[in-house]
């Protein structure tokens, strides 16, 4: 069985719970996504299914020639399967797949800050504010060490890059699971900004 589905985000709202709770969601178009392609250990050397989302504005020949019992697709992705029986190219997986009140798995790219210095992208205090020190309010400081090692250790935190990472939320709550339209509406954070492509799976916890 298939356990997860292509979608995308597209932004958050608040519904109110039985109780009459206010509850903040993100709401997840989810699917409709079609089979394009089964992987089997035979002859792949793994088990997948792979799934298309999404309707493509231009493909490379390449492209259509994979895809072309199934769609255009403008989104490709797997997902690996223990068993692959009953699952047949050209089947359709849409929001069915999940219920209300079950844990989840998103993963999306997280929105990108473009280069951030130490203190946005680390957390540092930056230095004194007093004794002279009219420039190094938020200066990284030191990096190196003496004549031993005599170098920068990898992986120090400094200034650079900041966002735009593969981020994944797990145990996400489902609030409201809409099979017609396709929607899901989560509760908590996605990471990513709006329109932005996510991979929804169930949660190896238990709800």
């Amino acid at each position: 069985m298939i356990n997860g589905i292509i979608g995308k985000k597209l932004g958050m709202t608040q519904v109110y719970s039985a109780s009459g709770k206010v509850e903040p969601v993100t709401v997840l178009e989810v699917g409709p996504c079609t089979v394009t392609q089964v992987k089997t250990l035979e002859n792949d050397g793994y088990v997948a299914a792979q799934l298309g989302f999404g309707t493509a504005k231009r493909l490379a020949k390449a492209e259509k020639g994979h895809t072309k019992d199934t769609g255009e697709f403008r989104h490709l992705r797997e997902f690996r399967l223990e068993d692959v029986s009953g699952v047949e190219v050209g089947s359709k997986v849409d929001a069915s797949l999940f219920s209300d009140g079950e844990l989840i798995d998103v993963t999306g790219i997280s929105k990108g800050h473009g280069f951030a210095g130490g203190v946005k992208r680390h957390g540092f205090h930056g230095g004194p504010k007093t004794h002279g020190q009219s420039d190094r309010h938020r200066a990284p400081g030191s990096i190196g060490s003496t004549t031993t090692p005599g170098r920068v250790y990898k992986g120090t935190r400094m200034a650079g890059h900041m966002g735009h990472d593969q981020v994944t939320v797990r145990c996400l709550k489902v609030v409201k699971a809409d099979t017609e339209k396709n929607l899901l509406l989560v509760r908590g954070a996605v990471p990513g900004g709006k329109n932005g492509l996510i991979i929804v799976k169930k949660s190896k916890k238990s709800s």
